[in-house]
């Protein structure tokens, strides 16, 4: 094995003009003074390299320098210089944010369950009846800066404002209109409204939609509600169905008196046209009275006469004349008249 320098000048009782151990210290001074840059290069590359982000398709990124906003940057990979000279925040502006108002989800199960906030629920109504409406607001970003640096607290904001918007609307609405038919123009006017009320403050919210969830009385009086609902019920069927009957029997009733009508004109017309035949009949048989007063009236004793005879059985023959129209005697005819 090799020696070292103070082992070998003992041995030898060499005498060296230099210590061996103020050598060693200055060669490990050397040493680690000649590591330290390049663990401050590697630290400075690495925070460098913290300045790298990437933001993802449903997000923007928001780059603040010195806690003041300087960009905006889209999806992909971007660099941003390091903290704590440039930070950069990525909200989700494509996701759609979803509020409880009136109620909580505890389990959403199979099967959920709920819990009732009567102190946001509770609502009184344009005829001062009190209802309890539970509904959902869903949102999202539509401005990323006023999204972050307008509002404190942005959903305790879209809370409390659509808690606002709803009872402005439920105020102005009757009691029966909130529990049957006017659900979709609550909806659609709170809506509005909630957004007109974000867009005064600036949030950089969209409203996408506002939904009923449940709508009913108050517990202690909803069994007369419901009996009262039932009664408007009946009603509008009975209502209905007096309607088609109606629907049914005016149009026949209307034919059936069109009908008689247009028989009764047409009997009007026939009889004023036959009573004007025999009126022209009768002016003519007059004049030509008025000229042959005897052939008239033989010719219509004549008419008579064939018209009663044309209608009996009998056979009129005149006297004398039977056993030369009937050869055959007396006894084969049936009747004769002389």
């Amino acid at each position: 094995m090799p020696m070292d320098w103070e082992e070998y000048s003992r041995q030898k009782k060499v005498n060296l003009p230099f210590d061996i151990e103020q050598l060693r210290e200055k060669f490990s001074r050397f040493q680690k003074f000649s590591g330290l840059p390049i663990l401050i290069a590697i630290l400075i590359l690495i925070w460098l390299a913290s300045g790298i982000y990437i933001v993802s398709p449903d997000e923007v990124g928001v780059v603040k320098r010195f806690g003041k906003m300087v960009r905006q940057t889209g999806p992909g990979p971007h660099y941003h210089l390091p903290y704590p000279i440039e930070t950069v925040i990525k909200p989700k502006v494509t996701k759609v944010q979803r509020l409880e108002i009136g109620f909580r989800t505890i389990d959403v199960g199979p099967p959920a369950r709920y819990k009732n906030i009567p102190k946001e629920s509770l609502m009184l109504t344009g005829d001062e009846n009190i209802v309890s409406v539970e509904f959902i607001t869903q949102y999202r970003i539509k401005d990323p800066v006023a999204y972050l640096f307008n509002v404190k607290d942005i959903r305790k904001t879209v809370k409390d404002a659509a808690e606002a918007a709803m009872r402005e609307i439920v105020g102005r609405t009757s009691i029966d209109e909130v529990l049957t038919i006017g659900k979709f123009r609550i909806q659609q006017e709170t809506k509005q409204l909630l957004q007109s009320i974000l867009d005064r403050y600036q949030a950089g919210i969209m409203v996408i939609a506002v939904q009923l969830q449940d709508v009913h009385p108050p517990k202690a009086v909803i069994d007369a509600f419901k009996d009262v609902a039932s009664a408007k019920e009946d009603r509008s069927k009975f209502i209905n169905e007096a309607e088609a009957y109606r629907n049914d029997i005016l149009p026949k009733a209307k034919g059936e008196a069109a009908r008689i009508i247009n028989e009764a004109i047409a009997y009007k017309e026939t009889k004023i046209r036959k009573a004007k035949g025999e009126t022209a009949r009768f002016l003519s048989m007059l004049k030509e009275y008025n000229k042959a007063p005897s052939i008239t009236k033989k010719r219509l004793y004549l008419e008579t006469i064939e018209k009663i005879l044309s209608k009996t059985n009998n056979i009129v023959i005149p006297a004398g004349t039977e056993k030369i129209i009937l050869p055959l005697g007396e006894r084969t005819l049936p009747k004769i008249e002389k």
